[in-house]
């Protein structure tokens, strides 16, 4: 059990270290509402949520149309979100928040799920076509340009004949349970390196 007193450390630690204004925004895309947790759609909150816990903060605070936490990460002031706009309006809180803090492109991370990738295989680039995801696209959209990083995590393609929109809005099953969380997993690591300047080394250790 935690002490209420080392509790309390962190908390001051965590607050000492917002000074200055947010750097960069890390963005993991999602559905919200108790239906779509587990989804395969839902990669980008389920990494937020591993940096979260891991880190010892929570995204629950409502703004720019989405939960956030501006909070200190890898030696960066990070504002990391979830937006709360379903996946196709995504673009909308990402602009919004980049807009207002003044971040440009290149300091947006968005983590989203791919079903162009095997289950647990994660793909790192500095920018690039939405490759149909609709997130991505109206991210694009609304930030007017494509250059910005991005985490994409493999959740498989659905059978020949499959429904797209079923297989996303579906629950990773069992069997590939262990791949995908090994993935999400490595999440962290890969943000700290790309905040760190290192999407190179990023690449070449996750791609």
């Amino acid at each position: 059990m935690t002490n209420i007193f080392d509790l309390f450390k962190k908390l001051e630690s965590i607050s000492a270290n917002k000074s200055g204004p947010v750097e960069f925004i890390v963005c993991g895309l999602g559905n919200p509402g108790p239906q779509y947790e587990r989804t395969r759609h839902n990669a980008g909150f389920m990494a937020i949520d591993e940096i979260s816990a891991r880190e010892g903060f929570a995204v629950t605070r409502a703004k720019f149309d989405a939960l956030v936490a501006d909070v200190t990460f890898a030696g960066k002031r990070v504002l990391f979100m979830k937006p709360q706009t379903y996946m196709n309006a995504s673009g909308k809180a990402v602009g919004k928040a980049a807009e207002y803090y003044k971040i440009p492109p290149e300091r947006i991370i968005v983590i989203s799920d791919d079903v162009n990738l095997p289950v647990g295989k994660m793909r790192i680039r500095r920018s690039g076509s939405s490759g149909g995801q609709k997130g991505l696209a109206d991210i694009i959209n609304w930030l007017g340009t494509d250059a910005f990083p991005r985490i994409r995590i493999g959740v498989g393609a659905p059978p020949p004949g499959g429904d797209m929109i079923s297989w996303v809005l579906g629950s990773i099953p069992e069997a590939d349970l262990k791949s995908f969380k090994s993935c999400i997993a490595n999440v962290p690591d890969a943000v700290s390196l790309i905040l760190a300047g290192k999407i190179d080394e990023a690449m070449n250790k996750y791609n």
